[in-house]
């Protein structure tokens, strides 16, 4: 099977000596891939059912290793069209997202341990990030505190791994003329990607037995988990 293991190469951009600038570049171009892809998607569709639509007027959201914050612009805009009132707060571990960030509440941190208190938000959520932790161990802390910090419910979202979606991306990254760097990490991304199996072995390991592990498009892997009183 193509792809049927993770690669575990680092990414150019998780680089710890990467300098602003390159940050920046890399935050434009990762603007124009998400926009193309409708990277909130799968939020729109899937965030209302995590925390139930009857509470979706008034939200305090956590986005987990948001960047720039955009995907928390882009859900805030959609859901003041429909007369929602989501806030967000957004958490990354490089410095460098700070400054690119002007959503307002901005935090360094890192996923694996998260400096807030039990229930702190109604709804944590990601988008690719998680394919960039180190272990499967920083995996399973990651779920466990995205849970741990949420009152509602948890709604994550990755790259799906699979030989046809890389090929795809490389496509799609040379006709945009985006730079080599950016190209090989995009694809790269895809290769550290997830399979369903996987993320359903480490939820389980994380103790979120009741979780929802799927796919979708052949270039996602979703986990959604409802918070109800006495789960852990």
């Amino acid at each position: 099977m193509f792809l049927a293991r993770r690669t575990l190469q680092a990414e150019y951009f998780d680089a710890p000596d990467l300098s602003a600038a390159e940050a920046r570049e890399h935050y434009a171009w990762l603007g124009r891939i998400n926009r193309l892809t409708q990277f909130d998607r799968p939020f729109r569709r899937w965030l209302p059912e995590t925390v139930g639509v009857e509470n979706c007027a008034n939200l305090e959201v956590l986005d987990l290793g948001a960047g720039d914050g955009s995907l928390g612009r882009t859900l805030r805009d959609w859901a003041d069209q429909k007369g929602w009132s989501w806030r967000f707060t957004d958490l990354d571990l490089s410095p460098h997202t700070r400054p690119l960030n002007t959503s307002g509440r901005h935090v360094v941190g890192s996923v694996t341990a998260l400096p807030f208190p039990d229930e702190s938000f109604d709804a944590v959520i990601a988008t690719t990030m998680t394919h960039h932790l180190k272990s499967e161990a920083d995996v399973v802390a990651h779920f466990r505190e995205a849970v741990r910090v949420a009152r509602r419910g948890v709604l994550l979202c990755d790259l799906h791994r699979n030989s046809l979606f890389a090929a795809g991306l490389w496509g799609v990254l040379m006709a945009l003329g985006a730079p080599g760097e950016f190209r090989r990490d995009g694809v790269l991304s895809v290769r550290r990607g997830w399979r369903v199996p996987e993320w359903r072995r480490l939820a389980d390991t994380a103790g979120l037995t009741s979780a929802r592990v799927w796919s979708e498009h052949g270039t996602r892997v979703l986990l959604q988990f409802k918070r109800s009183r006495g789960s852990a």
